[in-house]
């Protein structure tokens, strides 16, 4: 007991003195900020000064310039300037108040009046010769300004404002020296009481530890250093008594919580990291794609990493029969429809994601066929035209519940959105390039294309390959008769004519002017010419009526070539187009075969 209470003893006198040297060291540090506001008053006086009396030099010397500026070129710029600023100077009292106000003492100022008066007493001479200027008497007027005379009452002005500067400098630098010597010498004696605080406070906290609480430390410290390696399996003792020891308890006890936290974080960042990366990889694939078939190949193989516990379809619209059609699908889902009408989702009539859960309860959509799917969303994928599509995922049956994380999905459905409008934009501005805006048929560049992959086709099956080449007979006289537009017209009739008399309209071509192309697969010469005359017969029979007017009777020549009987493949073109001049040369409103040669070439 009276361990104890020499040991209380010892404490609370420790406590007290600590707590004397700590109200001694706040005082010092007071006094130690004090001295250093004077110091900061000090530089920010001194810098006042400077400036002021740099403003005053300039108004020594401005004077002086202009009066011998406008002695030399009798601009009266200058002399309106040096007027101004001569009524703006004042009196020297007021000229040097704002000096004064800076802090300037009156040994000072009357230096500097000295030195003011110095340069006042130059305007005498700058009147006489701006006078003098006036009178067309330059040289005097320079002669004045630039005597040896005025030069010297010039410096005098000079040396007496530098004289009443380098005053101030020493006055200030004395003032600034004392206030930083005043600071560093309470900084000193404010860090050394803290220094006896602090090695007062480690004595005091050294000598009760060691005393009341080294036991409890040893029995803690495997604990500790088992939280500190991040193994938070060790659980801390309890202890009951409410003390500095039971609240080192309570704070590890909290540590190790906040640890199990922490790490439950970690792993919900690193998903998230990893979520993101998927993202990221799955968004620079899909950019990448050239068609929708590459996308939805993305798509079925990104979407089950970012949502591994979700099933799931991507619907494309498909806007001939304004449905929606299943495009590709992961993980298997059970519940919707392979193809439905937009109608029959909410997402999409509403267009907004759509969710349906135990948590959420809301209108199920029509096309999933369940009523006791746990839980499912609908992300519909608008572009800036329209519907492209849906995102549709439900939980799976044997994965465990989770929620849904909806930022993810949502932002997987914007990155399919983005892509599949890009696709869609794509295909459009090259159906575009690949059309003639007046026939609508496919023109030459798409011929390019499309003949090559027929040509390799017939030659890899051995089958024949026909080709017709169209001129409109006399075209020249419907611009000439009727204008362009009854010209336009007739393209567009006979164009019209020429896609419906075939299976694939795909196959006819705008070839240039008034000349059509058109590829007949798997047609031998004699069906081809059958076929030829068929439409040549149908354009006959028509009747083009313009602004009210007929136009008359429209007949076409056609030239024909089949390969590999008339040519070989890479001269289909040309030997059909052979035929066609043999066609027209014969009198027009015929079909011509090619003629057969030996060495297989044109017709």
């Amino acid at each position: 007991m009276a361990q104890i209470m020499r040991l209380a003893t010892i404490t609370n006198w420790a406590y007290g003195v600590t707590v004397a040297l700590t109200l001694a060291s706040g005082t010092t540090m007071l006094l130690a900020s004090s001295a250093l506001q004077r110091e900061r008053a000090s530089v920010t006086q001194r810098y006042a000064l400077d400036r002021a009396t740099a403003a005053i030099e300039d108004d020594v010397h401005v004077l002086t310039e202009l009066a011998r500026q406008y002695a030399m070129d009798g601009n009266a710029s200058d002399l309106l300037a040096y007027q101004k600023t001569r009524a703006g100077l004042g009196s020297i009292e007021s000229r040097t108040r704002h000096v004064k106000d800076a802090g300037a003492g009156d040994d000072e100022l009357r230096a500097l009046h000295e030195a003011l008066g110095w340069a006042d007493a130059l305007q005498s001479q700058q009147q006489q010769a701006i006078a003098a200027r006036r009178r067309g008497e330059a040289d005097a007027a320079i002669r004045i300004l630039f005597s040896s005379e005025y030069e010297r009452e010039l410096d005098r002005s000079r040396v007496a404002v530098e004289r009443f500067q380098y005053r101030l400098d020493q006055r200030t630098a004395d003032d600034l020296r004392a206030a930083e010597r005043t600071s560093r010498l309470w900084r000193t004696t404010s860090e050394a009481t803290l220094a006896v605080t602090g090695l007062l406070f480690l004595c005091v906290l050294y000598f009760v530890f060691r005393r009341r609480v080294l036991h409890s430390v040893v029995t803690l410290s495997d604990v500790i250093s088992r939280l500190a390696a991040q193994d938070y399996d060790a659980e801390p003792p309890r202890y009951d008594q409410i003390d500095e020891i039971g609240d080192m308890a309570q704070a590890l006890h909290v540590f190790r919580e906040n640890g199990l936290e922490r790490q439950r974080l970690e792993r919900e960042r690193d998903a998230d990291g990893t979520v993101r990366d998927l993202l990221s990889r799955m968004t620079q694939r899909m950019q990448g794609c050239d068609s929708i078939a590459e996308l939805e190949n993305v798509v079925r193989r990104f979407v089950p990493e970012v949502a591994p516990q979700l099933a799931g379809c991507l619907y494309l619209l498909d806007a001939k029969r304004g449905m929606l059609v299943e495009g590709c699908s992961w993980l298997g889902p059970l519940h919707s429809a392979a193809e439905f009408s937009p109608l029959a989702c909410w997402g999409l009539r509403r267009g907004a994601p759509h969710r349906r859960s135990g948590a959420s309860f809301d209108v199920p959509c029509d096309h999933i066929g369940s009523s006791e799917i746990r839980d499912s969303i609908c992300l519909p994928l608008i572009g800036q035209h329209g519907t492209l599509g849906l995102l549709y995922f439900e939980a799976r049956a044997d994965a465990p519940a989770s929620h849904l994380n909806d930022a993810y999905l949502q932002m997987l459905a914007e990155n399919v959105e983005l892509a599949l409008d890009n696709l869609r934009l794509r295909e459009a501005l090259l159906s575009l390039a690949m059309a003639d805006p007046l026939t609508t048929l496919p023109n030459r560049r798409q011929l390019d294309e499309v003949l090559a992959r027929e040509l390799a086709e017939a030659e890899r099956n051995g089958t024949a390959l026909s080709c017709a080449m169209i001129d409109i007979d006399h075209f020249k006289r419907f611009n000439d008769e009727y204008g362009h537009d009854a010209g336009d017209a007739v393209l567009r009739v006979v164009g019209h004519t020429l896609k419906e008399a075939v299976r694939d309209p795909n196959l006819v071509f705008r070839y240039g002017g008034e000349e059509f192309l058109m590829l007949l697969p798997d047609m031998d010469e004699t069906v081809a010419a059958e076929r030829a005359e068929e439409i040549r017969s149908r354009v006959a029979a028509l009747r083009v009526q313009h602004d009210g007017t007929d136009l008359g009777p429209i007949t076409i020549s056609v030239g024909l070539a089949c390969a590999p009987v008339h040519t070989d493949w890479q001269a289909l073109v040309q030997t059909a187009d052979a035929a066609l001049l043999r066609a027209k040369e014969a009198g027009r409103n015929r079909v011509l075969s090619a003629v057969v040669r030996k060495s297989q070439g044109g017709g």
